[in-house]
C-alpha cells in the first residue's frame, strides 16, 4: 500500500508539473508562487484597472485570484469580483506576451506600462520600441498575431527561439 501511495504521488507530482508548464507556456506569469499559487500575471497589475482607470494600477496581494494557472491581482474588491465575474473580459490577449512578439512569432514579455485597449481586448508590448512597431498596423499585427497564437501557445518562449 505504501508504495502505491509513493507512486500515485509521482505520477500526480508529474501531472500537476505538465499542467503548470503548459499553462507557463500560455499565460506569461513572474516566476516564483504567491499567496494564492501560481505566478504572478501582467506582473502583478490589476487588468480591471486599464478598463477602468485608464492606467497601469498595481494590485494588493490581497485581491487576487487564480485564472487559468496564473495569480491576478487587483486594486480593490470591486476590481476583483468583475473579474471573477467575466474573467475572458479583462486578461491581456495571447497570455500577457508582447502582441508584437506574437505577430513575428514570438513569446516576449509584455510590459504593463506598455498597453493599449484595442476592440475592448487588452495588449501589451514589450517595450516602447516594439510598441511603436506595432502601433504601425495595429490591426494587421492582431491579425497576423491571432493566426500565429493557434501554433505557439502552447511553446515555452524558449521552444520558439
Amino acid at each position: 500500500m505504501k508504495l502505491f501511495r509513493t507512486l500515485a504521488s509521482a505520477l500526480m507530482g508529474l501531472v500537476l508539473t505538465a499542467g503548470v508548464a503548459f499553462a507557463v507556456a500560455e499565460t506569461n506569469i513572474s516566476t516564483g508562487l504567491t499567496l494564492k499559487g501560481p505566478g504572478l500575471a501582467a506582473h502583478g497589475y490589476d487588468v480591471v484597472a486599464y478598463f477602468t482607470k485608464g492606467q497601469p494600477t498595481l494590485g494588493r496581494a490581497d485581491f487576487s485570484t487564480v485564472y487559468s494557472n496564473a495569480t491576478y491581482r487587483f486594486a480593490s474588491q470591486e476590481h476583483l469580483e468583475a473579474f471573477q465575474k467575466e474573467p475572458a473580459k479583462y486578461v491581456p490577449q495571447f497570455g500577457g506576451f508582447c502582441a508584437f512578439g506574437v505577430s513575428v512569432g514570438a513569446k516576449f514579455d509584455g510590459d504593463p506600462s506598455l498597453w493599449r485597449i484595442v476592440d475592448g481586448k487588452l495588449y501589451l508590448n514589450l517595450n516602447r520600441e516594439i510598441q511603436k512597431k506595432w502601433q504601425e498596423d495595429i490591426p494587421g499585427n492582431i491579425k497576423k498575431a491571432e493566426g500565429n497564437w493557434q501554433r505557439i501557445a502552447g511553446k515555452t518562449p524558449q521552444e520558439l527561439s
